[in-house]
Parts: structure tokens; sequence; C-alpha cells
């Protein structure tokens, strides 16, 4: 038993270590990559290429009419936008035809099948891009909304100055529930497990991310990884395209934003638990990394919590046998301090709000959760229904599997 509880001490010291160097890594971040925001190169001359805006809508009436006049109402003066509407049932179509008809630069296309051996959204893509014309090409979806006028401006002058070929722009997450405001940022700490943006911007580490909600990549770029080829048949084809494009030696760069944009991911519990369960499957992809997941957040965000408390009942019902209880529960006061010290950074940082942050274990514990159902999903054992269509693996699923 005394090796037991010795193990969980040095895990729980670990864990101080571990969550003291997040705040240097925090702190690092925020000077290395400083958010994009409206102000920025305001008095910048220069060529400006040409963008052709892509954006593919699934049933999204309620999304789709406000994400587009947003992004009409750009100051771009070289911009191409393409609406894409991917078999909708709803009145999208509609929305996305009567406001191309009011302006030259927004051209409709209606997909009406989805093509043999293609997911929805990058069969869409697909079929935009073989209509676009710019230099660069720039993909985003339906629930966005460009709250500045300037977002493209900025995005791109970002990308000349980083001599990006893939840039792209974090959301700044709109959330208006309680549990949106506590579990999004728990489960986007997950993701830097694995995606730690200082090392996604470093040429020389193959770590690789991207968001879906905005990739702006020059065309040799796109056309270097093979286009939607290669992820066609995949529900996160943001991550796979960016490690297609740093592994084919493009420069990637990750960028969060303060006021260009804004996107609402999930806006129920349920929608939070399948989004992220998805998301988790998608970009970490191996059992293995699920499993390493589910193992670093079991250490080092649930034991440090675990241990105080056993420690507390132990010391006060005077059941303490072992001689190391007082120093071991102060270790884990002092992991839970750091801990929750960090996640009031880290909110704060996406929008929160930092009190949210005092609860942080509660979102980690939702988010260990999605990683266990995640690992169900791997070997295409699952189904998976994302915008009206319903996957198995890495293939359409049929009628029988979906009743199943």
């Amino acid at each position: 038993m005394n090796a037991i509880l010795w193990a969980w001490f040095v895990i729980t010291a670990a864990a101080v270590l571990v969550w003291t160097s997040r705040h240097f890594q925090l702190s690092k971040a925020s000077r290395a990559m400083p958010p994009l925001d409206s102000s920025m190169y305001s008095n910048t001359n220069g060529t400006l290429p040409t963008i052709s805006m892509l954006v593919a809508a699934k049933d999204e009436e309620a999304n789709i009419g406000t994400c587009l006049q947003s992004l009409l109402q750009q100051d771009y003066p070289h911009l191409e936008l393409i609406a894409i509407d991917d078999r909708s049932g709803d009145r999208t179509p509609d929305i996305i035809d009567r406001l191309a008809a009011g302006d030259k630069r927004l051209s409709a296309i209606h997909v009406k099948q989805l093509r043999e051996g293609w997911f929805g959204k990058n069969n869409a893509m697909r079929e935009g891009v073989e209509l676009a014309e710019g230099e660069w090409l720039c993909f985003t979806d339906a629930d966005c909304e460009f709250t500045s006028p300037r977002a493209l401006t900025v995005a791109m002058r970002y990308a000349q100055e980083k001599r990006a070929d893939f840039l792209s722009v974090l959301p700044t997450h709109q959330a208006n529930s309680f549990w949106e405001r506590l579990i999004q940022p728990a489960c986007s700490g997950i993701l830097m497990i694995w995606f730690n943006p200082l090392r996604v911007n470093n040429p020389r580490s193959a770590a690789a991310y991207a968001n879906g909600a905005f990739m702006l990549m020059r065309r040799s770029c796109y056309e270097r990884i093979g286009g939607h080829e290669p992820v066609k048949t995949e529900l996160n084809e943001d991550i796979h395209m960016a490690r297609y494009a740093k592994a084919a030696g493009q420069r990637l760069v990750v960028v969060s934003n303060q006021d260009l944009y804004t996107v609402r991911m999930y806006a129920s519990l349920k929608q939070i638990w399948a989004g992220w369960s998805r998301i988790f499957f998608g970009c970490f992809g191996t059992l293995q990394r699920l499993l390493l997941s589910v193992l670093v957040i079991t250490m080092f965000s649930m034991l440090p919590w675990i241990g105080l408390v056993s420690g507390l009942v132990a010391i006060l019902t005077g059941s303490a046998a072992w001689p190391g209880w007082h120093y071991f529960t102060w270790l884990a006061g002092a992991a839970c301090l750091a801990q929750i010290s960090v996640m009031l950074r880290f909110y704060a940082l996406n929008h929160s709000g930092p009190l949210y942050g005092l609860l942080y274990p509660v979102g980690a514990v939702f988010g260990l959760g999605a990683l266990l159902n995640a690992i169900r999903r791997v070997g295409g054992r699952k189904t998976t229904t994302w915008r009206g269509t319903t996957y198995r693996g890495s293939r359409v699923a049929t009628a029988a599997e979906t009743q199943a």
C-alpha cells in the first residue's frame, strides 16, 4: 500500500511542476503570438492578392445569412466569395441565392448528391475550389460571424508578414450558456496536449494543427497537398490538411484573434458531448494517443484533487497511518492551486471569464468522458452523425447501420 502512495506522491509532485511550467508557456505564447485584432496594419500599404472565400453550408438557415453578410461587409479589395449549399433540406439554398443575386462578388453552388467516397463538407469545398479563381483560398464555416470588416485584411497582412503558406486564425468562441463557458476551454486545453501552438508554429517541429473555421492558404499550398482529395473521408479535415502541409515543407502558422470573428460551436450539453467526442477522435486519431490523453488528464488534472480530499479525510479522521500523509496533502494542495491559477488565465484568454477556471475540474471530468467516448469510435465500430449525414469509419453509413 505504501508503495502505491509513494508513487502517487511522485505523480503529484510532477503535477506541481507541470502546472507551474504552463504559466511560463502561457506567458511565452502571449509574447510570441499576440492575438490578431482589427487595429493592426491600419497604416500598411502594399499589394494584396486575390482571395477566394469558400463557405460550405448544410441545413444552416439560422446562420448562413449572418455569415455571408458579414463576409460581404469585408473591406478586402480583391475578394471572391463562394457559398456551397450541401444538400440542405431547409431554407439555406434560398438564402444563399437571394444574397448572391444582390452582390456580384458572391457565387452560389448547389450540391445535389454526395460524390461516392467523399464526406459532405470535403466534397462541397472541392466543388467550390473548382470554380475559385483567387491566388489564395480561405475556408470557413457557416456558423462563423466576421465581427470586423477588416478581418480578411488583417489576416492576409499577418500571413504576408510571417511568410505563411497556410494560416489558421483560431476563433473567439461565443458562449451563451454556463456549460459552454465551463466546458469549451477545458476541452480546448486537452487539445493542447498534442497541439501546442508554439510547436505548431515551429517549422522544425512535426506538430501540426488548424481550425476549419478559418484556413487561409496559398493556392500553391493547396495544390501541393493534393487539395481535399487526401482528406475526403476525414471529419476533421482541418487537422489532416495542416499535417500534410507541414510534411510538404509548407509554412504553417496558427494565431488566435481578439475581435475578428466568432463562432458558437455548440448550443446544448448534448451537442457539446457529441461534438468534442468527434473532435478528439478525429484530431488524436489513434488509440495510443487517446489512451495517453486519458492518462495525462487523469494524472495531472484529477489525481491532485483526489489526493487532496483523501489526505484531508485521512488527517481529520485520524486514520493517517502512513507517515507521509501530511506532506502528501500539502503537495496535493499545491498542485491544485497551481492548476487553478493556470486555468484562471486560460479561461480568461478563451473569453469565458476567469472565474469559470475555478470549476476547471468539472470541465476536465467532462473532457475525460469525451475522450473515453472517442475511444469507442476507434476502428469504425461506432457511427457518427454530422450535419445530417451518418458515417461509419471512413465511409458513409448504410441505411441499416444508420438505424442500428
